[in-house]
């Protein structure tokens, strides 16, 4: 499937041809090598992407390098430290490419002025509001209420076709294990011989 930003905007609100002209003018196409940064913690982003091909994954790492799998986001999915952007801040957590990937990158202040004082503009930033809440939530609710394996089990269900795309430490830093655990929980499960 081919996936771009104007049609995931349009997938949730009409835009007008010289709207959508305009909107596509302000994108950038930009290639980013496996193991490279979309952003860097500690970098002040400006822009925010949609991943047209290619897996990423929001981390955060700790003095000792130990890293934190928040999310992953593979093709279909915008990239952004939002809360960086609008606070005008760095960012806690760094966005790495897990495979090489293709993402169409848009100026946030630049997009931002283009469909200010359009009212669909709104409905389509609550939609992504809405949508992150819900994963938030989701992921608080399974590290308070659930073990690792049950975490894992949810992890496969939400996404089939990721494992073979990760390596196995990052899925153990997602779902909050060390990597030998997780190997011992997929030996525990019969994924593992």
């Amino acid at each position: 499937m081919d996936y771009s930003f104007v049609d995931f905007v349009k997938s949730m609100l009409e835009l007008q041809p010289a709207l959508e002209k305009k909107f596509r003018e302000l994108i950038t196409i930009k290639n980013v090598n496996k193991e490279n940064d979309f952003i860097s913690v500690g970098q002040k982003p400006k822009s925010i992407a949609f991943v047209k091909k290619g897996l990423f994954r929001y981390y955060y790492s700790n003095e000792s390098g130990e890293e934190f799998t928040k999310a992953f986001f593979p093709e279909g999915n915008i990239l952004s430290s939002y809360s960086a952007i609008i606070e005008d801040r760095e960012s806690y957590f760094t966005i790495e490419a897990l495979e090489d990937s293709v993402i169409e990158v848009v100026n946030y202040t630049k997009l931002k002025n283009l469909f200010d004082g359009y009212p669909g503009w709104n409905i389509f930033l609550l939609a992504m509001l809405q949508k992150g809440f819900i994963k938030k939530e989701e992921r608080e609710r399974q590290f308070l209420l659930f073990d690792a394996e049950h975490r894992y089990r949810s992890f496969l269900e939400l996404h089939p076709n990721l494992e073979q795309r990760i390596k196995q430490h990052i899925v153990a830093s997602h779902i909050g294990v060390a990597p030998e655990s997780l190997s011992r929980l997929r030996r525990k499960m019969g994924l593992l011989t």
